[in-house]
């Protein structure tokens, strides 16, 4: 099974439990405002296979000990689902910790793909789940795409009882207010899967690239979250930090 993947980081420290292999896929349909690796969006030729990648990502295993391991994240790597499934196959029968980062918008109950997530999910060990905002009307302004079947993943991963952490970029003018993040958090309540909720502040570090790609970086002049917006979003989200 050939994958399309756009870059690795070997040591990764903040996708997932441990030190991570974090493998990064090519392609994604959201189009989010604040993204900072608008180079992964574009659908490309796969060409990497699955049991290369593994060996590849097993040079690195005295890095993770007992408490690390693989993450894909992306891209969206739900759009590459059965290159997911060989390989997360493959890393289970080496006894490794697998995770995946995902924004959820593939995600369907129709079939053939929820047949394949199901076995995705058979050789999964945690879900990094990003809501982008809670607001339906909102989220499609701030990504290009409705956030329900995204919830009804939330949901679904619940009933199976997925571990999963729950992401959550805050995004000055956008987000940030607490009606919103009353609702996540509410959201959130309904789960009964839920490890972590992480707040990741808004940056602007990946705006060269749509630059570089021939594009207008659409939140031009939106500073990242002050320090008072951080504490309240993790107050109202129960984060613990």
């Amino acid at each position: 099974m050939l994958g399309a993947i756009h870059s690795i980081e070997t040591f990764g420290l903040v996708d997932g439990p441990g030190v991570r292999y974090v493998i990064f896929m090519q392609g994604c349909h959201m189009r989010c405002k604040f993204c900072h690796n608008a180079d992964t969006w574009k659908i490309k030729k796969p060409d990497q296979i699955a049991e290369v990648v593994l060996k590849k990502a097993l040079r690195y295993r005295p890095y993770w000990k007992d408490t690390g391991g693989i993450t894909v994240s992306g891209g969206e790597p739900l759009l590459q689902i059965d290159f997911l499934i060989e390989l997360f196959t493959l890393a289970k029968k080496e006894g490794i910790h697998t995770t995946l980062d995902t924004c959820g918008q593939p995600f369907t109950f129709e079939e053939s793909f929820f047949s394949k997530f199901k076995q995705l999910m058979s050789v999964t060990d945690l879900v990094l789940l990003d809501i982008k905002h809670i607001d339906e009307k909102a989220h499609k302004e701030l990504t290009g795409h409705t956030n329900e079947n995204i919830l009804n993943l939330a949901q679904y991963l619940s009933k199976i009882q997925m571990p999963v952490w729950i992401r959550h970029v805050l995004v000055p003018t956008i987000n940030t207010d607490e009606k919103y993040l009353d609702e996540l958090h509410q959201f959130i309540n309904t789960l009964n899967n839920v490890e972590r909720v992480e707040v990741l502040p808004y940056h602007t570090l990946g705006a060269y690239k749509w630059k570089e790609l021939g594009l207008d970086y659409p939140l031009e002049g939106i500073n990242p979250p002050s320090e008072e917006q951080l504490q309240i979003a993790n107050r109202i989200l129960e984060t613990g930090k």
